[in-house]
């Protein structure tokens, strides 16, 4: 390990927190600008943005012929994004899950990645697969803002009501309305410059991030060949999850400018741009040469496990708590589980089937009940109390 990869990580990280502080803060503006809700600018500008290492690196692995790393860069971005960025997430300050991500974008989320897998079966995402994820991709788009758009007109400066009966002191002053309107006498010239300052700082956060993540994932890639690392590996770990640090960095400092909101959406809607416009539009280009061919170790693990995942957002999406710091490091858990298992397989470790074997019937298991459980009280709580409205009624 040579100090020239060592400052390349050390830079790269700099280069993302001050990416993230600057996409944040104009994309935050530009929501004040159009009237839009810190949400719906998660999902559609910050989540393009923060694609873009993404898709870089997915255009550049097809077009130089290795487009098992571009499969391999999504999927195993999207574990991460769940697992590893919303964890962390969580740890820095308590997630909440507002209305329109349970109505529209998880599920939108879910059914996509299954959708993939689905398409991916045959061994190859070619032909029509491609154009259908990006007119995928396209509809959600148009259907996120126009909700969202309608959502703030009819909440007006209020915030939208939150998921499944959550109370609102939990939002903590977090809101999905629009921020209220600039004062009266503003001028269109200041109007104008202060739309520009906040068009040039998400211009400026997303090549930061762009060149911070390069730099990490370059660095981080060296360091993991001195060590011997094997280049599978090294393309399922250190690939996927720098590409995942602008996630990262921008979901930790909107969560510490209690915009968690925002932090939730850039998650939700990178992963959506993953697979309809990083996967789609690579496809859609290599068409007529036979489109992408999916890995038989991507349809049995990495796709099964991206599933999961996404599934399990569901039930903290559903439960009235929100994602409170307990799930996010169950989730930063499940993560580094994974991680373990994809090393020991490509490795063929020995410890392997022990590994799987105690993730399986222990770890997982356990997860997956404290996650589900949660709900199941809610969901008792709110028929006792309908009954106990329905008994006063009558």
């Amino acid at each position: 390990m040579d100090l020239l990869s060592a400052f390349q990580v050390v830079a790269g990280l700099i280069l993302l927190v001050a990416g993230g502080e600057g996409l944040v803060r104009g994309a935050s503006g530009l929501a004040l600008r159009f009237g839009l809700s810190p949400l719906v600018v998660g999902l559609t500008v910050v989540a393009f943005a923060t694609s873009a290492p993404e898709l870089a690196v997915s255009l550049d692995a097809v077009l130089a012929g290795e487009p098992d790393l571009a499969v391999g860069n999504v999927i195993g971005s999207n574990i991460a994004n769940i697992l590893l960025v919303l964890g962390v997430s969580a740890l820095v300050a308590p997630l909440v899950v507002t209305a329109q991500v349970v109505r529209i974008d998880l599920p939108f989320m879910v059914v996509l990645t299954i959708a993939l897998y689905l398409l991916a079966r045959d061994g190859s995402i070619a032909g029509a697969d491609g154009p259908a994820l990006l007119l995928a991709l396209l509809g959600y788009l148009v259907l996120a803002v126009v909700l969202g758009r309608r959502s703030a007109r009819a909440s007006g400066s209020q915030a939208e009501a939150p998921t499944a009966g959550l109370p609102h002191e939990a939002l903590d002053g977090v809101s999905s309305a629009p921020a209220a309107p600039e004062p009266e006498g503003t001028s269109r010239q200041d109007r104008g410059w202060r739309l520009l300052v906040d068009v040039v700082l998400v211009a400026a956060g997303v090549g930061l991030l762009v060149v911070g993540a390069g730099q990490l994932v370059d660095g981080a890639t060296r360091i993991a060949e001195a060590l011997g690392v094997s280049g599978l590996v090294i393309g399922l770990t250190v690939v996927a999850v720098g590409t995942s640090m602008p996630e990262l960095a921008t979901s930790i400092v909107a969560v510490r400018r209690n915009q968690r909101d925002l932090a939730l959406g850039n998650v939700v809607g990178s992963n959506i741009f993953n697979i309809g416009l990083v996967l789609g539009l690579p496809a859609t280009v290599t068409a007529g040469t036979g489109g992408i061919p999916v890995p038989a170790t991507a349809l049995a693990l990495e796709l099964p496990v991206a599933i999961a995942a996404a599934v399990a957002l569901l039930p903290v999406a559903l439960s009235r708590r929100g994602m409170p710091r307990w799930k996010g490091g169950a989730f930063v858990v499940l993560y580094a589980t994974y991680l373990t298992v994809v090393v020991l397989t490509s490795t063929e470790h020995a410890a392997l089937s022990t590994v799987t074997r105690v993730a399986m019937t222990i770890v997982v298991p356990l997860i997956a009940l404290a996650l589900v459980a949660p709900v199941v009280v809610d969901v008792h709580r709110d028929w006792q109390d309908r009954r106990g409205v329905r008994n006063v009624t009558g």
